[in-house]
């Protein structure tokens, strides 16, 4: 599977600092939301503003760019007609609060934001394997490059808002930080792991009898000369048919239901530094070395202190944002012109 690559478009979500939209760079890739016919009839009725904030338009290019976004988070999900309006006025709800959260960025400044919003744009080309890719996944958003400048410029105001009057005034003590942890103590139970290396000489799921006892064959030589003293890392990346060849066989560190089961139970009945005998699975013949074993155990406090604190400032930022946005809509002036 090709990594995704990414752009970065507006937010629309009320949280801590506001996150950009993400999008693939295959649309291709991607099988859109499919609408019903009545559903198809709402895209194609919305017209002009569908909001007005203190006198600024939200427009139905933007509601429908939205659109996309969420589409393309949800592939091949069935939309009512019923549920496109429901969807569309939450999307404009949050459009609104997008925008209120910008009106109140513009009155700060922000040092060589030009600057900033070049190298953004930048590094998303640069995520691209061509400047064809980048243009292409601008205009299934049915946007400019323009369009795309304006639309980072913004989040990078929001951004800079919530960072510079919101975030400083949240603080998390380590009483609360304790009690979380306290309170939460399954979710710092760490199951039994270990990390294995290993050899597989792979057969196809039609080998014939023939096929696979060849590889079966291989994969006892090399357990011989493994058993002679050869370098295990050296054999896999010279052998194994697996792409952790690149890394000697490393398979990093997993816990029990990861594998196939004959695979596990060969692993987790090692310890480290030993090899196993050949084992079959329906991927071929496999050589494993358990290299490092963790025992199961709850993970100490002063481990997870730090992403605790992290977790719950987030939650504290997000209320805090929600406050200001709610005091915010009690003085501005909205129109939600969306039918």
């Amino acid at each position: 599977m090709s990594p995704l690559r990414h752009i970065l478009c507006r937010s629309l979500t009320l949280i801590a600092v506001p996150s950009l939209f993400v999008i693939s760079a295959s649309a291709a890739e991607t099988e859109p939301n499919t609408l019903h016919p009545a559903a198809e009839k709402v895209e194609t009725a919305i017209q002009g503003p569908v909001a007005r904030v203190n006198g600024s338009d939200i427009s139905a290019a933007e509601l429908k760019r939205a659109r996309k976004v969420l589409q393309a988070s949800q592939p091949g999900a069935q939309i009512s007609a019923d549920e496109q309006k429901e969807l569309d006025r939450r999307v404009v709800d949050q459009l609104i609060s997008a925008e209120l959260l910008y009106q109140s960025g513009q009155k700060l400044g922000i040092k060589d934001l030009d600057k900033q919003v070049d190298d953004k744009i930048a590094q998303a080309k640069g995520r691209f394997a061509s400047e064809a890719d980048f243009a292409k996944a601008i205009h299934d958003l049915d946007m400019s490059e323009k369009d795309l400048r304006e639309y980072t410029r913004r989040d990078f105001i929001i951004t800079n808002f919530v960072t510079a009057t919101i975030i400083p005034k949240v603080t998390v003590s380590e009483e609360e930080s304790k009690k979380f942890y306290d309170q939460n103590l399954d979710k710092f139970h760490q199951d039994e792991k270990v990390r294995a290396s290993h050899i597989l000489c792979g057969i196809d799921t039609k080998a014939s009898a023939e096929e696979k006892k060849k590889a079966r064959e291989k994969a006892e030589k090399l357990r011989k000369e493994l058993a002679n003293g050869a370098d295990f890392a050296t054999l896999a990346k010279e052998n194994s048919s697996c792409p952790s060849s690149k890394q000697g066989g490393d398979l990093g560190f997993f816990g029990k239901g990861q594998m196939v089961p004959p695979f596990e139970q060969a692993a987790f009945a090692l310890k480290p530094g030993e090899i196993s005998d050949v084992v079959e699975t329906q991927f071929g013949y496999h050589i494993i070395k358990q290299t490092e074993r963790t025992k199961a155990e709850t993970v100490p406090f002063s481990a997870v202190r730090s992403k605790i604190e992290d977790y719950l400032k987030n939650q504290k930022v997000n209320a805090a944002v929600g406050d200001f946005l709610a005091d915010a809509r009690k003085t501005a002036k909205i129109e939600i012109l969306l039918k």
